[in-house]
């Protein structure tokens, strides 16, 4: 289970319906709002943002030229798709940069809602776009806060400017001058978080905001605490006036309703989301793309930058080489899985793949697969990956024992390496497939 994956099944369930018929009556599309108004209710959306939503679409699709449409269904499908794309705000919201380095980026946000690891996303995200980014500690109040910014600045390389548990005001405004001296491009404050909001905090916040003038006030919220997640963001957009909000934890079994009301609610875009824990988990928010994942049709331009991000394309030219020559080895192989891991939650990349969105993957068994699969390979000589024909029984033995498999798994392994390279070998009398495709191909036959 996913994002929006309880919403997006029992939308696909009324569109069947619709779109299995060839004409529709008014009566038709009342009941499938009243079923689309239970479905977004129940994906924990806001009251206000259900009702408004449900009138917008209902009103073109009781409109003439859907009734008495040759396809009323898919028109239906349509409207609902554009209206989703329109209430999550139209067009991706990029970050903005200061006319004058630094951009000074304050992060805000309550405690728990990931903020300090969403500031090691976001930095590693800047540096893959040729940023210089440096981190300025600002939460003096919570145990440990500044030792867990050097923890994450030093997983993804970043410097932290800190200076304990000193006033934060005079920090952030110490951390800029230091960026400017040093010529680094982007300053990041973490700041400190409550677990409720009080004026101690939005204090504070706006006197960084007043001593800083930073580009960017992104609020990092829990996707996972559904409406309290709307209401933080609305209470912090009063107070603060924030740029854009940052949505965390939207790899959890998570609703979606934050992610469809707080657009409306604050007036605000989602510029990221957060989707898993690795520093590489981060995604920039395409309001037309989570639609599309929403209403079952999947997100095929993510999933290739993803793909994208999990190899270079001189590996790409490289492996498409050898496969063209036919000499694709384990070592091959190894690569591939290895590229597998690096593109996040199997059931995430598969619910991107269209039609594929009810597709249930375990993918903690995948995972354990692969992990194991790589094992094998990393216990096997380099002239055993290069030449797997010599593995014979008493490899078979020594090398399961060497990766803490069984003999049966090593056979599973070598025989499923041996189906890709007849398929390899089919598709070289083709058309070579795309590395995309061939990432597809390879999450579906491990489900």
């Amino acid at each position: 289970m996913g994002l929006f994956s309880s919403l997006a099944e029992k939308l696909s369930n009324v569109f069947s319906k619709i779109t299995s018929r060839g004409k529709l009556t008014e009566g038709d599309i009342k009941q499938s709002m009243r079923e689309i108004r239970i479905a977004l209710l129940e994906a924990d959306v806001n009251y206000a943002v259900v009702k408004d939503f449900v009138a917008r679409v209902s009103e073109k699709a009781v409109g003439e030229a859907v009734l008495k449409s040759l396809t009323p269904g898919q028109q239906v499908v349509k409207i609902v798709n554009d209206e989703l794309i329109a209430l999550m705000g139209s067009s991706a919201s990029k970050l903005e940069v200061a006319a004058k380095p630094p951009t000074v980026i304050l992060m805000c946000g309550l405690q728990g809602a990931g903020k300090t690891t969403f500031c090691g996303k976001l930095g590693s995200y800047l540096v893959k776009q040729g940023k210089k980014p440096m981190f300025a500690a600002c939460d003096v109040y919570r145990p440990a806060a500044i030792n867990q910014l050097q923890v994450v600045g030093k997983k993804v390389n970043i410097p932290v400017f800190e200076q304990g548990t000193g006033n934060p005001v005079k920090i952030a405004v110490a951390a800029v001058k230091e960026a400017e001296r040093l010529g680094y491009d982007t300053v990041i404050i973490d700041t400190a978080g409550r677990l409720h909001i009080n004026e101690q905090l939005m204090t504070e916040l706006k006197e960084i905001k007043k001593n800083t003038s930073p580009t960017e006030i992104l609020l990092t919220v829990d996707a996972m605490t559904g409406q309290d997640a709307v209401n933080v963001a609305k209470t912090f957009n009063d107070e603060l006036d924030i740029t854009g909000v940052i949505l965390t934890k939207l790899d959890g079994d998570t609703r979606g309703g934050a992610a469809l009301s707080i657009r409306y609610v604050t007036g605000k875009p989602i510029k990221f989301c957060g989707t898993g824990e690795k520093p590489t988990d981060i995604e920039q928010f395409y309001p037309d793309r989570m639609a599309s994942r929403i209403l079952g049709m999947g997100d095929v331009l993510t999933l290739i930058e993803k793909a994208q991000e999990a190899v270079t394309e001189e590996d790409m030219r490289k492996m498409e080489k050898r496969m063209r020559e036919n000499k694709f080895t384990l070592e091959d192989f190894l690569t591939q899985f290895k590229q597998l891991s690096k593109m996040g939650d199997i059931n995430d990349v598969v619910a991107m793949i269209p039609g594929m969105s009810k597709a249930n993957v375990d993918a903690k068994a995948v995972d354990e697969r692969i992990n194991k699969y790589k094992s094998i390979i990393l216990s096997m000589t380099p002239q055993e990956r290069n030449h797997p024909e010599i593995i014979k029984s008493s490899r078979r033995k020594r090398i399961a024992k060497g990766s803490g498999t069984t003999v049966q798994e090593v056979n599973a392994l070598l025989k499923q390496y041996e189906q890709t390279k007849e398929m390899i070998k089919v598709a070289n009398t083709g058309k070579m497939p795309t590395m995309p495709q061939k990432v597809i191909r390879q999450k579906r036959r491990f489900r």
